[in-house]
This record gives structure tokens, C-alpha cells and sequence, in this order.
């Protein structure tokens, strides 16, 4: 239709898959021949408003402004990660409870999405992006939302990934689909952690190098392997850690993005910090920090990674390293950045790390005033990885007459059992 954008194409495509919501509704309104003001003033809002909107990147977005820019610009609710019209007007567009939206998101998965997306991409396509849609929002909840929450659905939309790979028609189906799978069983091995389930965690980390490689992407399998290899370095396990580190570079190709070996070398400098390598360490950051500076910031992160790594990631990299190794001056080096994290149970995890930089430095009561805002979170959301975090940090405080910030911290800890 003439004045309209063609859904299918690659750019948009890519941007709804990277929950760039913001760059299909600028791509729709230039081919409308639409200022930012006669958009904004359609739709309730400012001029401002709406650059803000298209240069947000991925996210987080208000779901009633969404709806009204995609009506006004009759793009496809599914592009913009929102139900078809008659689920809006079951749960309507503002403030929509939780529970609500994860079964929302579930049922989005079913179909409409499939026919949102259609067009000359096949069906295999289709169905993979529909389904790599809904991975993507689940991981963009789990900021905000107790992963217990989220655990029994993101583990129905394994299962029901993981059919679908076996009834795959085709080979081609077949491999796009355990790609899909391969992000669902990473993402239910990050939920297992968080609640401290460590046992697993692992297993589901293990699904998902496994369904990486059958989904024939170096890069994914990469991606899986320093994942795991995160989690072991943090769960005290430094020669794993690296030795999965190696994995993962060893399956890397040439012309991969920047992210991946900032992020890796992030990776291998928290294995180092973890086996007290001060040094190795250090160099590791250096090399994270060179690679990160590379990143285009103004793109959004590229797939499989869904949030962006940049040198402000590196310096919080710094700050949980520096938690490791008892170093305060490297965890005061990534306060900023650390309180800069928009991802609310990550956030309080680095602010533990900053509490034991003030303990390292003998500060106890900036430290347990600290590590008291960070349990809140924990408490909030029942992560079990942030209060175990509390724990670790009360632990290493050996007092015989604690002050009274340390005793209201164990009061909260007191009976917490998660």
C-alpha cells in the first residue's frame, strides 16, 4: 500500500526482534511524510516526547503510547511487542498487571504474531521470530519481576519450542527453531540461578549450548557457553570459568561483532578475580574496555545479546571483579555506572558488590547501609542470588558487637528462607 512500510523487511523486522520499537515507529512516520509534531500532536504528545520515543532504543516503553503511535501509524501491533486488538480491550493499555501480561505474551506466541509477521518470509522464519518475540520480552520482565513469576511460563514456552523442534517438518525448520530453544533454555537457566537453584541452572545452560549447536550459529553456542561460564565464575567455580571462556572463543568467527569479545573478556577477567588473579584480571578488563570502545552505541545490541555492553558495563564488570578480590578502589571505580543500571535485580547485585568494597575499606556502616537498600530489592522480587549475596557479605564481618545497621541487617535476614 502505497505510504506504508513494508513490515517484512529486513530492517524492521530486526528492529521489532531487538524490541527497538522506537526505530519502527521513526521508519513508519518518515514514510508517511510525518513530522515528529504532527505525530505528537495526533497522539497526545509532545514533539520531544516523541524523539525521545524513537531514539529509546530497547526500551523500556509505556504500553498505552504504543498503542496509540501504531494505530495512528497502522503499524502492526505484534512489531511493537503488543497483544492484537481484542486482547487490549480485554486488559486494556494502561497499567496492566503483571500476571496479566505474562499470559498475554504467552498467548501472543500461539498466532497472532505468526500473521503479523507473514509476507514472503516462509513459515519456519515466521514462526522462530514469533517465538524469539516472546523470548525477548520474558527476559525484559525478568528486570522488574520475581523470577518465580515468571519461572512456570517461560518453562511452558520451552516446552512448547522444544515440540515444535521435534515435529520440525524440514531440516531448515528444524534449525532455525533449536536456535529459539537454545535462548528459552538459557533464559530458564538465568531464572534458576536467581532463586539459587544452582543445580538447575547448570542443566539448563547445558540445554542450551546443546541447542545452540544443533542450531548450526557459532556465535549462539559462543554466547551459551560464556553465559555459563558467567555463572560458574560468580558461583565460585574460577577453572570452569575459564576453561569455558576458551570454549567460547575457540567457536567465535571472523567478523563477529565487538560485543562478543568485550563481553567475553568481561567474562574471563570475573574467572580471574574469582581465583584471585589480581593481575589476570586486569588485563582481561583492559581488553573488555579496548573491545567495548569499539561498540556502536547508537545500534541497538546485536542478536543474541539483547541488552548493550559498553564501557559502562565494562566499569561495572570492574566493580564485581573488585568485589572479588577485596580491591575497594576497583569497586568505588564503578559506583557510577553500577547506580547507573537501569535492570533493577542486577542493579542490587552490584550495589552488594559496592557495599564490600566499603567493608574492604573497613566502612561498615556505609556498608550494611548499602547492602540494606540491595536485600530490599532481593526481598521484593525473592531473589534468592541477592539475599545469599547478603548472606556472603554478613559472613565475612566478624564482630562480637556489631553496630546497629548490622543488626537491623540480620533482622531482615532473620527467617528469610527463599
Amino acid at each position: 500500500m502505497d505510504g506504508l512500510l513494508n513490515w517484512n523487511s529486513p530492517v524492521v523486522r530486526e528492529a521489532s526482534r531487538a524490541a527497538n520499537y522506537g526505530k519502527i515507529i521513526e521508519l513508519a512516520r518518515t514514510e508517511q511524510r510525518m513530522t515528529q509534531v504532527q505525530l505528537g500532536e495526533a497522539c497526545g504528545l509532545s514533539q520531544s516526547a516523541i524523539s525521545r520515543l524513537e531514539k529509546r532504543g530497547n526500551g523500556p516503553y509505556a504500553m498505552d503510547v504504543l498503542t496509540r503511535v501504531s494505530q495512528h501509524l497502522s503499524i502492526p501491533a505484534g512489531l511493537l511487542g503488543l497483544a492484537d486488538t481484542a486482547m487490549r480491550a480485554r486488559f486494556g493499555t494502561e497499567d496492566v498487571h503483571r500476571r496479566q501480561l505474562l499470559s498475554a505474551a504467552a498467548a501472543i506466541v500461539a498466532a497472532p504474531v505468526l500473521s503479523t509477521v507473514a509476507g514472503p518470509a516462509d513459515e519456519a522464519e515466521q514462526q522462530a521470530a514469533a517465538l524469539r518475540l516472546a523470548t525477548t520480552s520474558y527476559r525484559r520482565l525478568d528486570g522488574a519481576t520475581p523470577s518465580r513469576e515468571l519461572t512456570d511460563v517461560v518453562h511452558s514456552h520451552l516446552r512448547l519450542i522444544q515440540g515444535l523442534v521435534s515435529a520440525a517438518p524440514t531440516d531448515t525448520h528444524r534449525i532455525r527453531l533449536a536456535a529459539v530453544a537454545s535462548e528459552a533454555a538459557s533464559l530458564a537457566a538465568w531464572l534458576a540461578w536467581d532463586m539459587g537453584d544452582h543445580g538447575s541452572a547448570r542443566s539448563f545452560y547445558g540445554a542450551a549450548i546443546k541447542a545452540a549447536r544443533s542450531g548450526a550459529n557459532p556465535l549462539l553456542a559462543a554466547y551459551q557457553a560464556g553465559s555459563l561460564a558467567q555463572f560458574e565464575a560468580h558461583t565460585g567455580n574460577p577453572i570452569q570459568a575459564l576453561n569455558l571462556v576458551k570454549k567460547a572463543r575457540s567457536l567465535l568467527e571472523p567478523g563477529r561483532p565487538a560485543i562478543a569479545d568485550a563481553w567475553l573478556a568481561s567474562v574471563e577477567a570475573l574467572g580471574h578475580a574469582s581465583a584471585g588473579d589480581q593481575r589476570s584480571s586486569d588485563r582481561a578488563l583492559t581488553r573488555s574496555r579496548a573491545a567495548a570502545r569499539t561498540t556502536t552505541g547508537d545500534e541497538p545490541p546485536p542478536w543474541p545479546w539483547v541488552f548493550t555492553f559498553d564501557e559502562s558495563k565494562v566499569a561495572a564488570s570492574r566493580a564485581t571483579c573488585g568485589a572479588k578480590l577485596g580491591l575497594e578502589a576497583w569497586v568505588s571505580d564503578g559506583a557510577g555506572a553500577v547506580l547507573a543500571t537501569g535492570h533493577a535485580k542486577q542493579r542490587a547485585l552490584l550495589v552488594m558488590d559496592l557495599a564490600t568494597g566499603h567493608l574492604a575499606a573497613g566502612r561498615i556502616e556505609a556498608a550494611f547501609t548499602l547492602a540494606s537498600q540491595a536485600l530490599e530489592v532481593g526481598l521484593q522480587y525473592r531473589s534468592g542470588r541477592i539475599i545469599e549475596r547478603g548472606r556472603t557479605l554478613r559472613r565475612s564481618l566478624n564482630t562480637s558487637s556489631p553496630p546497629k545497621v548490622v543488626r537491623e541487617f540480620d533482622e531482615r535476614l532473620h527467617d528469610v528462607y527463599l
